[in-house]
C-alpha cells in the first residue's frame, strides 16, 4: 500500500481545528490545496472535492464517501478512479491533543487498488506538496481564530 504522511502542530484547540476541517464549504476561503469541497461530514456521506494539483493548472473533481467521522479526533474519506478497486485512496485527518495545550494534525493518504503501485512519483509528490500547503494554512486559520483575531 503507497501512503503519503505530513503533519503539523497546531497552537488551536482540537475543536477548533476540527470544526474548519469539516466545514467543508468554506474549504475555498482559506484551502490552496482543495479550492471546493461541499457534503455533510457524516459516516457514508458522499461529497464533492476539487483539489488543485501544485504545480498544475488542472482542477480534479472527487464524489469521495466519508469512512470515518469521530468528532475532534479523525475524519476521512475515500474515493477512487473509474471504479472501486482500481486506484483508490483514502484521505484522513486524525487530531491528536498534546499535553502542552494545541493539537498534532496528522494528515494522510492510503493508496490502494490494482493501478496504485503504478500512481505517478510526480502525482504522489505534488499531492504531498498539496497537503504540506494546505496544513499550513489550516495551522494559520486555527491559531488567528483560536486568538480571537
Amino acid at each position: 500500500m503507497r501512503k503519503i504522511h505530513t503533519e503539523i502542530v497546531i497552537n488551536a484547540s482540537a475543536g477548533l481545528v476540527w470544526s474548519i476541517l469539516t466545514d467543508l464549504d468554506g474549504y475555498g476561503q482559506w484551502n490552496p490545496f482543495i479550492l471546493e469541497s461541499a457534503g455533510r461530514p457524516a459516516f457514508g456521506a458522499r461529497l464533492t472535492c476539487r483539489p488543485r494539483m501544485p504545480g498544475t493548472k488542472r482542477i480534479l473533481t472527487f464524489h469521495p464517501k466519508v469512512t470515518r467521522c469521530t468528532p475532534q479526533k479523525i475524519f476521512a474519506w475515500k474515493g477512487g478512479v473509474l471504479f472501486p478497486g482500481l486506484a483508490d485512496g483514502e484521505h484522513i485527518f486524525e487530531i491528536h491533543p498534546q499535553p502542552g495545550g494545541g493539537v498534532l494534525h496528522v494528515h494522510r493518504q492510503e493508496f490502494s487498488g490494482l493501478l496504485s503501485p503504478f500512481i505517478p512519483k510526480t502525482v504522489m509528490e505534488r499531492t504531498k506538496t498539496g497537503f504540506e500547503m494546505m496544513n499550513k494554512a489550516l495551522k494559520v486559520k486555527a491559531e488567528k481564530e483560536g486568538a480571537g483575531i
